[in-house]
């Protein structure tokens, strides 16, 4: 397999990876326009425009995008998040032209009629009332706002639903103006792709749009505190965050281990002491959430209302416990689940072309595989408690929903955390 990046005279890139013995590719634009790229007016606006990109083009109805796509056999999607709005196909390795191109026309074109946002807006606020009805969902977007108060990093990728229902399409073209720039554009592409095609496509497409300066977002800076809402449900949801370092710090290898150690599987600690000794819970699970400048270990479980205080005290003593305790034996077996799910997600092309498009827009490079394996196995115990021990110095974030009256608050986890 050889990767390859090139930098066009206005700063769009293109990466690619050719994987032989594919017959098919994936393609996408990634644009460094997410959620944390968006004023406080504008919160849900990204997303929004993501919806809008296939709703129609200036040479395309939205009958044609989909009719296009899917007459060769491919499929087309997008998605929004906090740094990235991505578009992108599968297609076999004939149709890779085909792709690029129609990805290219619903980035740069889009109609923005009026009677299609007013359909979508429909679309877009039952979807925010599904995630406010889905506890174990909405519950991350208020854990966030717990940790990053007041911050474009705290606010939920598909905004609120007064901001949404006000929408209009000045406001979507002046959002696409200001970050859908090329130095804000990646092509990223791996399967059956050549990339000397791919870059004479990408200056086609892409080459005459000016080079114009990219807007630095907001730094995120971690402060902790607690959400609550006590409501009639089932089960009790907790979300505790911890802030960690983000992707550029190589501490984030650490972490990852550390999570995975006490939250990855059926043989972590929280999984083994919470669920299987004493019952606490039936879902309990640790990971790390990163960005480009941050990060946050989020420990998630739903129990019952007169468990909820019970489970929550536990999960800070057995992360403290692990700045003593913490062995080699699961460090060891935390790596090679993190090179393992590292490893065998990157066996499709859609991982592939996904994993280029992260690494160019966080280092404006593609670190080899083996450069993050030499990582991961440079972790040792002792770093790994180390960072347990850091953990006890930070200010957690608390969210809790449902019948959650006798959890404790974020002050009194943290006291305890220190203690």
């Amino acid at each position: 397999m050889s990767t390859q990046l090139h930098r066009l005279s206005n700063g769009f890139r293109v990466v690619t990876e050719h994987m032989p013995g594919l017959q098919s590719a994936s393609v996408g634009i990634w644009v460094s326009a997410g959620g944390r790229h968006e004023a406080i007016e504008q919160n849900g606006i990204a997303h929004f425009l993501e919806h809008m990109a296939f709703k129609g083009t200036a040479q395309r109805s939205a009958l044609d995008i989909a009719e296009q796509i899917e007459d060769v056999g491919g499929y087309i999607n997008a998605y929004t998040s906090r740094e990235v709005t991505a578009f992108y196909a599968r297609v076999l390795k004939d149709d890779v032209a085909l792709a690029a191109e129609l990805i290219a026309d619903i980035v740069l074109n889009p109609t923005f009629d009026p009677r299609e946002i007013e359909i979508e807006r429909g679309v877009i606020l039952q979807e925010i009332g599904q995630a406010l009805d889905t506890p174990d969902d909405i519950i991350f977007d208020w854990l966030q706002e717990a940790a990053y108060p007041a911050q474009p990093m705290g606010r939920t990728i598909l905004g609120p639903s007064e901001r949404v229902s006000a929408f209009d399409r000045t406001d979507l073209q002046t959002f696409t103006a200001q970050n859908y720039g090329p130095g804000q554009m990646i092509l990223a592409a791996a399967g059956a792709v050549d990339h000397d095609a791919l870059c004479r496509m990408a200056e086609d497409l892409f080459g005459h749009l000016p080079a114009r300066p990219q807007a630095v977002p907001q730094a995120s800076l971690f402060k902790g505190g607690e959400f609550r809402q006590i409501r009639d449900l089932e089960q009790a949801h907790l979300a505790l965050g911890f802030d960690q370092p983000g992707y550029r710090d190589d501490a984030i290898y650490a972490a990852q281990i550390f999570a995975g150690a006490m939250g990855g599987g059926m043989s972590s600690r929280l999984f083994q002491e919470a669920r299987e000794k004493r019952g606490l819970c039936y879902t309990i699970f640790a990971s790390i959430g990163a960005y480009s400048d941050a990060g946050m270990l989020t420990v998630y479980a739903g129990t019952g209302a007169e468990d909820v205080g019970d489970l929550a005290r536990l999960t800070i003593d057995e992360l403290k416990r692990s700045a003593e305790d913490m062995t080699e034996v699961e460090v060891a077996r935390a790596r090679a689940q993190m090179k393992s799910g590292m490893l065998m997600g990157l066996e499709s092309p859609s991982s592939r072309a996904e994993r280029l498009a992260r690494v160019v827009a966080v280092w404006d490079r593609v670190p080899p595989l083996s450069e993050a394996i030499e990582k991961i196995d440079a972790v040792d115990v002792a770093m790994v408690r180390a960072h347990a021990e850091a953990l006890t110095a930070t200010v957690p974030a608390l969210a809790l929903y449902g019948p959650v009256e006798a959890a404790p608050d974020a002050d009194a986890l943290r006291q305890r955390l220190a203690a």
